[in-house]
């Protein structure tokens, strides 16, 4: 089942796509918004909940808001994909593999849906790409093991966590760049766990104006999901609706040679196998 919120004709709202239309559970059920519907019992009974209702909106009669518009908590991982960690060696800045997961946290407010513009900062030249799968936890909880940490997932989506180098790099502390306004791509929608059988092995590509810049798999990350679910939850209460976003494969723009980032005019795409393509335009800030 693929879930998404929307806006359309003037109104916020979610619901599922089946086929090529889309159902508005923003009316059709109690739940306002889908991180409210995730949070309740039905969420369990979701096919139940959906079975009859009328999908009457095309996707391109609605702008796509974030999958989950204002998570409590997203939380990022660094190096965690092999190929990303060995390309990171080779430009000097790691040599050892984290013992632990390497977090940080991005905020509601520097996320976009699909087809929104990732916006390129005036105070930067160096927009780089980040394709990544991300988990939206479904059942919370403190401290969860990781043999039970699957079922506490809601789905999948894809992820952009596009990123302003040179304010990563400012100190080593790379929150500052990783959360400028509109530079975290996240949907198209969220795909159930049912379709999703292995998350651990899924193709994730990135092209840049149709080109492909990064091509790896999700067996190549460091750290599982179990794991990261399992330490996010001994930090944080985990709730309902918090994402955790996987960490990038290699072949982001800055450690090309020369260097690639994105422009104003350019196009993004994110694809996970079974999760869609997430695509976003470039433009400048105003």
């Amino acid at each position: 089942m693929k879930l998404l919120s929307f806006s359309h004709k003037g109104r916020e709202s979610w619901g599922a796509q089946i086929g090529e239309s889309i159902i508005d559970l923003g009316k059709e059920t109690p739940y306002p918004t889908l991180q409210a519907f995730i949070a309740s019992p039905d969420y369990a009974r979701r096919e139940e909940i959906i079975k009859g209702k009328a999908a009457t909106i095309a996707p391109g009669e609605i702008s796509y808001l974030p999958v989950i518009p204002k998570p409590e908590k997203i939380i990022l991982l660094v190096r965690n994909y092999l190929d990303h960690h060995q390309e990171v060696v080779a430009a000097g800045l790691q040599r050892e593999l984290s013992k632990f997961p390497p977090i940080f946290m991005r905020y509601w407010q520097s996320q976009i849906g699909h087809n929104a513009p990732i916006i390129r900062p005036k105070a930067s030249v160096e927009l780089d790409w980040e394709g990544e799968m991300a988990v939206i936890i479904g059942k919370g909880g403190r401290h969860i093991p990781e043999s039970e940490a699957m079922s506490h997932i809601a789905g999948y989506a894809c992820y952009n966590d596009a990123s302003i180098r040179e304010f990563q790099f400012h100190a080593k502390q790379i929150a500052a760049g990783k959360n400028f306004v509109g530079t975290g791509p996240f949907g198209p929608y969220m795909v159930t766990p049912e379709e999703v059988p292995d998350p651990n092995n899924l193709k994730l590509e990135v092209r840049l104006n149709g080109k492909v810049m990064q091509s790896s798999n999700t067996s190549m990350l460091i750290f599982k999901i179990p794991t990261l679910i399992h330490y996010c939850s001994t930090i944080w209460n985990l709730e309902p609706g918090d994402v955790i976003v996987t960490g990038t494969p290699g072949g982001v723009g800055w450690s090309r040679k020369p260097p690639v980032f994105m422009k104003h005019g350019d196009v993004c795409e994110v694809e996970i196998e079974k999760l869609g393509i997430l695509r976003n335009p470039i433009t400048d800030e105003t």
